[in-house]
């Protein structure tokens, strides 16, 4: 496999003997390539700017910028990285945190059986991995999403399943007006005002199926 088709990886960790071990991980895995290292928040934002790498593994806990803060200012500047989150926190207000700092996964480093190649070459693939111990991603819905009729979720998936607001109409038999009323209403509900934001939003917090 030629190293441009391999999965780049940036590793960020504070402790350089962790990052020397998850390195021999991932060199194992005969198409992925370790493009850099970072032990810190700021210099894994310069880096991931610089290397352009298609996973990040993030480290939660990090000296100054820490992980969460770290990821939301990649995914800022490079909204395509897909970001794996490595905790020793398995509660949920962890696990949410990084969903809605834009995670794809979350896994923990205290794992016995940790199995970083498959999960980052899930996460590069588009998918998200959450580790069996923490609470899976389709139960972390926040508070925001409460306030979404039954209509309103059945709207939110067919926006999801990349449907226009007139083919909605016609699914469900509405007017296309009444259709863009419940799309506003739940743009409004969750903060979110771009249907690409929405999109992933509403896959993250598990308010649709991906299918």
């Amino acid at each position: 496999m030629k190293t441009t088709d391999k999965i780049t990886v940036l590793l960020v960790d504070d402790h350089s003997l962790v990052r020397r071990g998850f390195r021999r991980m991932l060199e194992d895995e005969p198409d992925m390539t370790v493009v850099g290292e970072a032990g810190e928040g700021e210099e894994a934002v310069k880096l991931a700017r610089e290397l352009k790498p298609k996973v990040v593994v993030m480290d939660c806990a990090l000296p100054r910028m820490n992980g969460l803060d770290a990821t939301r200012q990649i995914l800022e500047d490079r909204p395509e990285t897909a970001i794996l989150m490595l905790s020793m926190h398995s509660e949920n207000t962890w696990v949410r945190q990084a969903i809605e700092a834009g995670a794809k996964g979350y896994i923990l480093k205290n794992a016995m059986n940790l199995e970083l190649g498959p999960a980052v070459r899930r996460v590069a693939s588009g998918e998200t991995v959450f580790d069996p111990q923490v609470e899976p991603a389709s139960t972390l819905k926040g508070e925001r999403n409460s306030g979404l009729t039954p209509r309103e979720l059945e709207v939110l998936q067919m926006i999801v399943d990349g449907k226009s607001n007139k083919e909605i109409a016609a699914d469900l038999e509405l007017s296309a007006n009444t259709v863009a009323v419940h799309r506003a209403n739940i743009m409004n509900a969750l903060g979110i005002h771009k249907t690409a934001e929405l999109v992933v939003y509403a896959i993250r917090a598990g308010l649709v199926n991906v299918r």
